[in-house]
């Protein structure tokens, strides 16, 4: 049976044809859909685990036990990851165990746009990387069978295009992996010194059998076409080339990134007359080729910069292009906001109202940054919000800590605040730290974590309660406030900020996508006291617009929060009580 799947549900799919029994990950753009769909499948264990790190230590523990395990994560998910990995390749594994690994080129949805491809190399761990879902599908099952061929764990990159593109994938049935048998080995897997000493030259031997492989394995194929211009591509990239040159070009396909072939270079670079070499982000296997002394064109004709597409390449080699069709000048822009009666404006318009600065965190509410709103002063990584108020505090003195505060989500405080919160403690940093708890994981698609009470399935689950967990840590002054009242989150913000000791603030009110959160009637505007002020507009809130000199609000998205109508003067905005 065939199927159109997104290469996120191929992988999946390739997880439970290749029957591995635990998956264990951190959501994050654009990996969130592998894990999501691999929980569908019951005979796979599939949890959210608090951070990437935890997520891999997970499939290494599943591994131990001999099992078949993998973990998924965007790119930046893997330096959470990196520490247990690097050490991974030392260890090896008992099951196969494969880390998936979704780059982000051109940043769609994430802080930074780098290549994984590096942490492959600087890890020595193979990785594969796929160019369709069928690949996705099959890469995985591959990958599995490498990893307990060679003993190694192996790394699959992804990109959004291949993520979140569908393309037809055959369907085959599940092979069992029978439960491998546990033997203890302490040379093996206890990583003291005196025994990483000798797994090191074990990890060096295994990249060279891996090098070798990669000369004949079917990952790499030559793709004969014209002898003029010779291509050596990968991943999203490779359907560009295709799509541009169609049989013109001869191409050398590259499945398996890391560790790249030597001879199969050699052999393909002296059959083509001009030898080039097209891949998105670093030039990495351009570097490789040059580094054998074989001449190539690269990176001084493609941008080391973003995405890729059919247009680039074909204005890299000169070609012809389609005209781009002009839209016409009175189409607004449309930048990302958070959503109408998102719980984080109140709170954010309180922050920008009193000109407190505010160090953000990664999730929704780093839209509090955009305008008109303001709100915040930095977005780092996940987690750096607590610390980096710690450091900003501690270098400030007391001339910042009573104007200085962070927010972080509930999700990304499970993810890797709390350590930070941990610090504020313990080292006495007098620091405010709002928790924006919303009652689920927003950015990413409304997942569940350690806050919400229920796992991956939306069963009953254990439950982190926020307020006795910052208490127990050493935080004495913990509060919460409705998000919706601005007063209120004005007066807590600044009896904080006056407080001679580290504090908490929790800004509770869940997500207002959730589907057990009912939206109020729409707001309501009295022209007849709406003197078109603009007060309103602070929020941002795209329900709401000025028109004919008077302020309007958008029934078809209003949800009633009642946060304008608390910016409103004259009283002409009011909403539904309850």
């Amino acid at each position: 049976m065939k199927k159109l799947m997104l290469g996120n549900e191929a992988i999946a799919r390739g997880l439970y044809e290749a029957g591995a029994s635990v998956v264990s990950s951190y959501p994050g753009t654009p990996s969130t859909e592998i894990t999501e769909f691999a929980a569908s499948y019951e005979e796979i264990y599939c949890e959210w685990a608090p951070n990437e790190k935890v997520a891999c230590e997970v499939a290494f523990g599943a591994s131990l036990r001999g099992a078949r395990s993998a973990c998924a994560m965007k790119h930046v998910g893997l330096n959470v990851a990196a520490d247990p990995m690097f050490t991974l390749s030392y260890t090896g594994v008992n099951g196969g165990l494969v880390i998936f690994v979704a780059d982000d080129p051109a940043m769609h949805s994430s802080q930074n746009e780098q290549d994984s491809r590096h942490y492959a190399i600087a890890a020595k761990i193979p990785m594969l990387e796929p160019a369709d879902s069928q690949e996705a599908k099959d890469f995985t099952k591959t990958a599995f069978e490498l990893s307990e061929r060679y003993d190694t764990p192996v790394l699959v990159r992804m990109c959004t295009r291949i993520a979140h593109s569908q393309s037809i994938v055959e369907l085959c049935e599940r092979v069992e992996k029978p439960l491998g048998e546990y033997v203890k080995n302490a040379q093996k897997y206890i990583m003291t010194p005196g025994n990483a000493v000798k797994r090191h030259p074990v990890v060096e031997e295994r990249t060279k059998l891996l090098a070798r492989l990669g000369e004949t394995t079917e990952l790499n194929r030559v793709e004969k076409g014209g002898s003029e211009i010779g291509i050596i591509t990968s991943g999203t990239a490779y359907q560009y080339v295709k799509e541009v040159f169609g049989d013109s070009a001869s191409v050398l396909k590259l499945g398996l990134v890391n560790p790249l072939p030597e001879q199969l270079i050699r052999d393909f670079a002296s059959g083509v007359e001009k030898l080039y070499v097209i891949e998105e982000l670093d030039g990495i296997i351009e570097t490789h080729v040059k580094a054998l002394g074989i001449a190539c064109a690269g990176k001084e004709m493609f941008s080391p910069l973003g995405e890729f597409s059919q247009t680039t390449i074909r204005k890299a080699f000169g070609m012809q292009t389609a005209e781009p069709v002009a839209l016409g000048s009175s189409i607004p822009v449309r930048p990302p906001v958070m959503c109408p009666g998102c719980p984080h404006r109140g709170l954010f318009y309180a922050l920008s109202k009193n000109k407190i600065t505010a160090l953000g965190d990664i999730g929704c509410y780093t839209l509090g940054g955009a305008a008109p709103l303001s709100a915040l002063d930095s977005t780092l990584c996940m987690g750096a919000s607590i610390s980096g108020l710690h450091g900003f505090n501690k270098a400030g003195g007391a001339e910042t800590e009573k104007k200085t505060v962070c927010v972080i989500g509930d999700s990304t405080f499970m993810h890797s605040g709390m350590t930070g919160l941990v610090d504020v403690a313990y080292n006495g940093s007098n620091s405010t730290v709002i928790i924006l708890d919303n009652s689920i994981t927003g950015m990413t698609g409304h997942q569940n974590n350690p806050t919400t009470g229920y796992n991956i399935k939306g069963e009953p689950a254990g439950h982190v309660d926020l307020e006795a967990f910052c208490r127990a840590i050493g935080i004495n002054r913990v509060r919460v406030v409705d998000p919706y009242d601005i007063s209120l989150c004005e007066s807590a913000i600044k009896e904080e900020l006056a407080a001679e000791e580290p504090s908490v603030i929790i800004s509770r009110r869940p997500c207002m996508l959730l589907k057990y959160v009912k939206a109020k009637p729409a707001a309501v505007v009295a022209e007849d006291m709406c003197v078109g002020c603009g007060s309103c507009m602070a929020i941002g809130c795209p329900a709401i617009s000025m028109k004919d000199g008077f302020a309007r609000i958008d029934p078809t998205q209003c949800v009633g929060c009642g946060v304008c109508a608390q910016l409103c003067p004259t009283g002409a905005l009011t909403c539904a009580e309850g």
